[in-house]
């Protein structure tokens, strides 16, 4: 691939917004917010990937299945770049990749950004107060947490008191 027939950025982010979450894998990369940036440095394709954090076990998967990914669209020189500056945010997740996660029975992080005005629930969340998660399944208010642990390190275990059904949260960032 020379200079000339370079994809373009945009294509570049649809492929990506192609590649499942290993862990979740309703929700695309890209929905997650994890690829930060991609360019071109001359012939090689560079993409910033922040991971959720830092001892994220899936780092490595995910890092393979985007090369895959690009390799499979022709990409032959690339370089990923871990960029844990910012941090990873939940506030990152895109509004379809919170629909996906709810379809899915996950119910997704409540608080989104300050800029929705939710920065009381920022500040609530991390001095410990309890959280009204809706349940994903029937839309109840009625839940409780059962274990700040859930499938995954990025998930706790809630149930719905009215539907009895068992999900996991999406634990804010």
């Amino acid at each position: 691939m020379d200079a000339s027939t370079l994809p373009a950025t945009e294509e570049v982010w649809r492929w990506l917004s192609e590649v499942p979450d290993p862990e979740v894998p309703v929700i695309s990369l890209t929905d997650l917010g994890i690829i930060r940036d991609v360019s071109w440095d001359g012939d090689t394709l560079v993409v910033a990937v922040t991971p959720t954090y830092s001892g994220c076990p899936a780092t490595t998967v995910i890092n393979l299945d985007i090369e895959t990914a690009l390799k499979g669209h022709g990409i032959e020189k690339l370089r990923l770049e871990r960029r844990l500056s910012p941090a990873w945010t939940t506030d990152w997740i895109s509004a379809e990749g919170r629909d996906k996660l709810r379809a899915y029975g996950i119910a997704p992080p409540i608080d989104g950004s300050a800029a929705d005005g939710r920065l009381i629930a920022r500040v609530n969340r991390l001095a410990g107060s309890n959280l009204e998660v809706a349940c994903p399944r029937c839309g109840s208010m009625k839940t409780e947490k059962v274990s700040q642990f859930g499938s995954t390190p990025c998930k706790a275990s809630y149930r719905c008191r009215d539907c009895l059904e068992p999900f996991d949260y999406f634990k804010c960032i």
